[in-house]
């Protein structure tokens, strides 16, 4: 198994961060506009739109102000049975966010392109919080024909 790494610093408390990945209207703020569902609770089934495509995460985990845990149960094969992992932790005026994309089965081309896909969206949850206004699909920085 291999998994997507990334850390991002965002200027904030770790209780905006929180609300940012645990509500619709934060959640569609920053990675895409067409996001439904119920990310406050254990069990609430999350549901994200692209152009290209879609996800369902259920919520498996939360610790407020410090873990999201997220399994995905419907998208892209190589997605599928992954677990999309959110750490917080304070750090003078910062919330280190240690993201996590665990469990792929291997490491093929999609999940390089989805390396790079979600760090353009930590970069919009960072903006989305310290400033407002995120950059979400479909306002992303588009990469290639994948989005």
């Amino acid at each position: 198994m291999v998994d997507i790494l990334h850390r991002v610093g965002i200027r904030a408390p770790e209780a905006e961060v929180y609300t940012a990945l645990t509500t619709t209207e934060g959640l569609a703020g920053w990675w895409t506009t067409d996001t439904t569902g119920d990310g406050d609770e254990i069990g609430g089934l999350l549901q994200f739109r692209f152009g290209a495509g879609g996800f369902d995460m259920r919520v498996r985990d939360l610790d407020p102000d410090r873990h999201v845990l997220w399994e995905v149960v419907e998208g892209p094969e190589e997605w599928v049975g992954t677990h999309v992992r959110w750490n917080l932790k304070p750090a003078g005026d910062y919330t280190i966010v240690l993201f996590a994309h665990e469990g792929w089965k291997e490491s093929v081309e999609f999940m390089h392109h989805c390396s790079t896909k979600w760090a353009v969206f930590l970069l919009s949850l960072k903006s989305l919080v310290e400033t407002g206004k995120g950059a979400p699909d479909p306002h992303d920085v588009k990469i290639d024909d994948w989005n």
